[in-house]
């Protein structure tokens, strides 16, 4: 993977999601598609122009894994995944107010391929925000 110097590779506490409201309307109103291992919700941002980056929230179902450990370590991989793939966005993040990636795998896959789907992801929001 390229690292280029002025990139910042960054996951600061303003863009993580925690606003109830926000959450609420992103599941209602907001647009979804799916890539395994993901389901992506999505709001655009002309519900909230004041956003210049997209607020995420990074969901696994308490469903599929009962155990903590395993809910955590896979929401830890995937915000590593987004942390390092963000810039995939480019200028279309400012389109985006909310974005939210639900994990709808059963099992704990490796991070290779939450890597490799987080990018699919990614590279798709930025050419329907473009549309």
């Amino acid at each position: 993977m390229e690292h280029s110097s002025n990139i910042r590779y960054t996951f600061p506490k303003k863009e993580k999601l925690k606003s109830q409201k926000l959450i609420r309307e992103l599941f209602e109103k907001g647009s979804s598609t799916f890539l395994y291992p993901y389901k992506v919700f999505y709001l655009p941002a002309a519900s909230n122009p004041e956003v210049d980056s997209p607020q995420v929230l990074i969901s696994v179902s308490k469903r599929n894994f009962k155990h903590a450990v395993d809910r955590n370590r896979l929401k830890r991989q995937i915000r590593e995944a987004y942390r390092l793939q963000k810039n995939l966005l480019g200028d279309s993040a400012q389109d985006f107010s909310a974005i939210g990636f639900l994990y709808v795998g059963k099992k704990k896959e490796p991070y290779a391929l939450l890597d490799r789907g987080m990018r699919k992801a990614l590279k798709r929001l930025a050419v329907s925000s473009e549309q």
